[in-house]
């Protein structure tokens, strides 16, 4: 059986995310991510499911065969949001680009679409992908000239 907070640890890990990068998309502080981590603390299961949204499992999931009580497992919802808005429109963005004909006027769409969603982001790593976005989509519609 493996401790909630290792487990937490190696996927935030594996998805390249610092302490300080995770805690403040499931807004917590670096410390209570890290008493989490090192087993000092329980995830409430607010935590739990904004983590299972993250790491894209399901809360159940998430805490199975680990350490985390079983009176809190039980309480879990059976499912999670696994996207952000963000997430969700960048998914659609890669979509319509990957279309044999994508017109001018929907690229001033997607244009305007990110930057309206730049300007709403408070989170740091969306914020990035959508810069990435908007310059993916200036570079796809160079080519088209």
């Amino acid at each position: 059986m493996e401790a909630l907070g290792a487990r937490i640890a190696r996927l935030r890990a594996a998805d390249g995310l610092t302490q300080q990068q995770l805690a403040e998309r499931i807004a917590i502080s670096r410390v209570a991510l890290s008493h989490i981590e090192v087993g000092m603390s329980w995830p409430g299961e607010r935590t739990v499911v904004l983590l299972a949204g993250i790491f894209k499992v399901e809360p159940p999931e998430l805490v199975r065969e680990t350490t985390y009580p079983e009176e809190k497992a039980e309480r879990l919802p059976v499912v999670a949001c696994r996207y952000t808005e963000v997430e969700l429109q960048l998914r659609l963005l890669e979509a319509e680009l990957a279309r044999p004909t994508c017109e001018p006027a929907t690229l001033a769409v997607w244009t305007a679409r990110l930057r309206e969603l730049l300007a709403s982001s408070a989170d740091a790593h969306e914020r990035t992908l959508l810069k990435a976005a908007e310059a993916s989509l200036r570079r796809h519609a160079a080519r088209r000239t």
